[in-house]
């Protein structure tokens, strides 16, 4: 195995992860969440967690993609 496998696969493992966290972050609102125009929360415990780590993991995910796209050259 060279390393443009070892970065499909890293890819497809984030991909899993990151797909895992944006559902744990789902909210049930519902048509409720709309009527509230000027409604600001902030993310705090659990939340904000999630919400960091989501970010952490695209940043991860884009630099193995441009490393993926660089090394297939």
């Amino acid at each position: 195995m060279d390393l443009t496998d070892y970065l499909a696969i890293a890819m497809i493992l984030i991909s899993i992860s990151l797909i895992a966290i944006i559902l744990l972050q789902v909210k049930g609102e519902g048509i409720g969440g709309l009527q509230s125009g000027s409604f600001v929360r902030t993310r705090r415990g659990i939340e904000k967690t999630l919400f960091q780590m989501t970010i952490v993991l695209v940043v991860i995910w884009l630099v193995v993609a441009a490393v993926s796209v660089v090394e297939s050259r």
